[in-house]
């Protein structure tokens, strides 16, 4: 072995060498730490803070944040005078100079106007700004932005710009990514044509929802061949998308998904070999995957094919995809049965079969893929008995609507992960091949689920009293089945309890008021109609009823928790009678406060205290035995939608405050033994006769029978205190300012989108859910007449 030292004549030497580089490096240490510590000159700051005071801070976090928790808060709080301003947050500077040249102010709680002699363009330094997630009114995108020439990322998505984008932003040579997804905005065939001559450095461009219906697809041709990122969700563009676009070299995420009007083919023989990411869903483009292009497609993970044309694609040569993770192929009519070839997939983690027509029995690889976390099967026609469960990393399970039978197996509430489970309606396509037996009585400790859903079943027996084990439990639907019990008293364990649908069962006895504190008090759906309960209307149980009591404004939907590290995306859906019409409510928003106690046999008088649910939207006490006077204080729930007090043993008057409901859209208050003179104005101009049938002492308007004296009571002052009521006044539940408004617009409001999926999920996902889904609204099942009440 060969040793090197070093002698005592060369030791002075090396010590001198030594000094003389260490001497080097902290000179230009200290110069570089001389030059780091440059402060950001006063003009830059006094432009910072002008900006700052041209926005105010919006009162309520931005959807985006809250649905799919991401941190936001206002950034610009921390900007204050006579302080570095590259220390303020969402400022980054350059370390030499001192300049600006980052500003990200993404999630910050702007509102306001962004107009073009804004001091934020006097920042001529910038590299990167990102103002997304933010509320700038239907501000026009300026043409003040083409005057960043240092700027190399832009992001304006989801910030509420509107009109025309400028042909200005092709001057921003520099770019190397551009987000400016908007849905106000829409694109021009001579503004998109500079954009793509003229950012010939573009790596990322995302142009989701903006209108370009207006742009021929084979402009995309002349795009860079440096893209790596290519979305266009959303965006109306027409024609055939050209092929050549799959074969740019650098591509590896090419998203078009919510195109209808886009055809074309994906190459059978040729693609990039570098693609992780293809989502053509909702599109006409045809995939016919062979084994040439499958063979080139080793590194995609992602790959989302519903509801577009795939009938010339062998789905079982999807199996060799070895690195996919998710694999949608929902909506496209496929049949037979899975492919054993998904076997290999060992390392996907959700999976999209439904709404198609699958049969047979679910293969059992399935519950053995060991990264599986989502399987959603549901509308289908898979058939058998559901095996007993044994996968241990499944988070969310949809098998319903389709043809299972007999018990569910108690494994499946053992599941430590599992988050929401829904094995509802397997009885609706034949009428016969329906889930049976009793339900498991070993829901198992430290549970995560947080959505259950057996409706529409055979199951019968008791509620297990272990379901108090589901602590994380926020919705609960055992309705249309053959359950016997008493009603569940045990459920006011369950702290996170928001919805309660026990409908259509054979649950008797009485509804006894709660024993332990805040019982019950985030329950804003509560359904226990079509039972045979009985007793009084139980008071107690009503005044633990905080959450619709209480008023929250916030826009939120209700969803489960977080999925893979991604915030969720799985909005809660559900099923039941609204405004006397069954709907299917696929989104479940967090401000729907309903009550339904109709068709048991409830006795006894609506108690006063009913007030006091002053956030109700619809009240349905309908088809029981209640008597008395309709309550005066039910004109306190200024909120109510929909109010069916039919078919009862109702006595006396209508009382004059339910004039002022005005947003009423749905009355009955038929087949009572009411009297008197139906009171007029407002909402009650809308009702027609079915509203008030069945109640012969009615006279005026809508009935046919005249008033003796010919007028209706006249209306009461807009701050009248009944004199029953005064204490639930003085408790502070008095009448608030609301805007006079009615129709159909606050349905569409409150109920909107489609159920979407919880995944571990790309960008170009999370920021289709909203805008994409929100279009749709809840889907009518029954019709009915707009003023008219489910008849006795």
């Amino acid at each position: 072995m060969k040793y090197y030292s070093l002698s005592l004549a060369q030791f002075p030497c090396s010590i001198l060498f030594l000094l003389y580089f260490l001497t080097t490096i902290s000179s230009s240490f200290s110069s570089d730490f001389s030059s780091s510590t440059h402060l950001c000159s006063h003009h830059q700051a006094l432009s910072l803070l002008q900006f700052k005071q041209s926005f105010s801070i919006q009162s309520s976090p931005f959807w985006f944040a809250r649905n799919y928790q991401y941190d936001q808060y206002p950034k610009t709080e921390s900007w204050k005078e006579g302080t570095d301003c590259c220390l303020w947050d969402g400022v980054s500077c350059d370390l030499k100079t001192g300049q600006v040249i980052e500003l990200d102010l993404s999630f910050s709680m702007l509102y306001g106007t962004l107009h073009s002699n804004n001091s934020l363009f006097s920042l001529h330094h910038l590299q990167k700004l990102v103002l997304s997630y933010n509320d700038f009114n239907f501000s026009k995108i300026s043409s003040q932005f083409g005057q960043f020439s240092n700027l190399m990322h832009l992001n304006l998505t989801h910030s509420n710009f509107a009109g025309q984008v400028p042909s200005e932003i092709s001057y921003l040579s520099k770019l190397l990514s551009l987000d400016i997804s908007n849905k106000h905005l829409s694109l021009e065939t001579i503004s998109f044509d500079k954009i793509v001559q003229n950012l010939t450095k573009l790596r990322v461009l995302y142009l989701d929802y903006i209108d370009m219906s207006l742009v021929a697809p084979n402009s995309l041709m002349n795009l860079s061949s440096s893209l790596t990122l290519l979305s266009l969700v959303g965006s109306g563009l027409q024609g055939e998308f050209p092929r050549n676009i799959f074969l740019l070299p650098n591509l590896d995420s090419l998203i078009l998904a919510d195109n209808e009007g886009l055809t074309g083919s994906c190459p059978s023989s040729n693609v990039s070999n570098v693609l992780w990411q293809l989502v053509l869903s909702d599109t006409r483009i045809s995939v016919h995957l062979e084994n040439d292009v499958i063979s080139k497609l080793k590194s995609l993970e992602y790959l989302f094919l519903s509801n577009c044309d795939i009938r010339r694609t062998n789905i079982a040569l999807l199996g060799n995809l070895a690195q996919l993770r998710i694999l949608d192929l929902s909506q496209n009519n496929l049949n037979g049965e899975i492919p054993p070839s998904f076997e290999n997939l060992s390392n996907l983690e959700s999976l999209y079969l439904f709404s198609n027509l699958f049969n047979g029995t679910i293969p059992s690889f399935l519950f053995a893929l060991p990264s599986l976390g989502y399987l959603d099967l549901h509308s289908n026609h898979f058939i058998g008995k559901i095996s007993e469960f044994q996968h241990n990393s499944l988070e969310y399970l949809d098998l319903s609507n389709n043809h299972f039978h007999g018990p569910v197996p108690s494994s499946i509430f053992k599941q430590e992960y599992l988050e929401v489970l829904i094995l509802a309606s397997n009885n609706k396509l034949t009428g016969m091949n329906n889930l049976q037996g009793t339900i498991s009585l070993a829901f198992s400790e430290g549970n995560s689920l947080g959505y259950l859903s057996l409706n529409d079943n055979e199951l019968e027996g008791e509620i297990p009293s272990s379901i108090i084990n589901c602590t994380m439990l926020e919705v609960l639907d055992l309705g249309n089945n053959k359950i016997k019990d008493t009603f569940p008293h045990f459920l006011e364990r369950l702290p996170k309890l928001q919805v309660l649908v026990l409908k259509s069962n054979k649950l008797q006895g009485f509804v006894k008021d709660p024993t332990t504190y805040n019982s019950f008090s985030k329950l804003h759906i509560f359904d226990i109609s079509s039972n045979n309960l009985s007793g009084p209307l139980p008071t107690g149980f009503l005044n633990s009823l905080e959450a619709m009591m209480a008023s929250d404004q916030n826009m939120f939907y209700m969803t489960s928790n977080n999925y893979y590290g991604f915030a969720d995306i799985y909005a809660y859906s559900l099923e039941m009678t609204w405004k006397g019409s069954e709907f299917e409510f696929v989104k479940i928003h967090g401000i729907l406060r309903v009550l339904d106690l109709s068709s048991n046999g409830f006795t006894g008088e609506i108690p006063k205290l009913i007030g006091k649910l002053k956030e109700l939207q619809q009240l349905n006490l309908s088809h029981n035995y209640l008597t008395g006077h309709i309550q005066s204080s039910l004109g306190i729930l200024t909120n109510l939608e929909s109010l069916d007090l039919s078919s009862n043993l109702f006595t006396g008057r209508i009382p004059i405050q339910l004039v002022d409901l005005i947003f009423l859209q749905v009355l009955d208050l038929s087949y009572n033994q009411l009297e008197g003179p139906i009171p007029k104005g407002k909402q009650f101009n809308t009702f027609d006769h079915r509203s008030f049938e069945g109640n012969s002492g009615l006279c005026g308007f809508p009935m046919p029978e005249e008033c003796s004296n010919g007028e209706a009571p006249p209306l009461p002052p807009s701050n009248f205190i009944a004199g029953d009521d005064s204490t639930l006044l003085e408790d502070g539940f008095g009448w608030k300012a609301v805007a006079i408004g009615y129709g159909c617009g606050f349905m569409f409001g409150v109920i909107m989108g489609y159920v979407v999926f919880k995944t571990r999920t790309p960008a170009w996902f999370l920021k289709m859910v909203e805008d994409k889904w929100n279009l749709n609204a809840s889907r009518t099942k029954k019709n009915a007449s707009r003023n008219g009440a489910r008849r006795k």
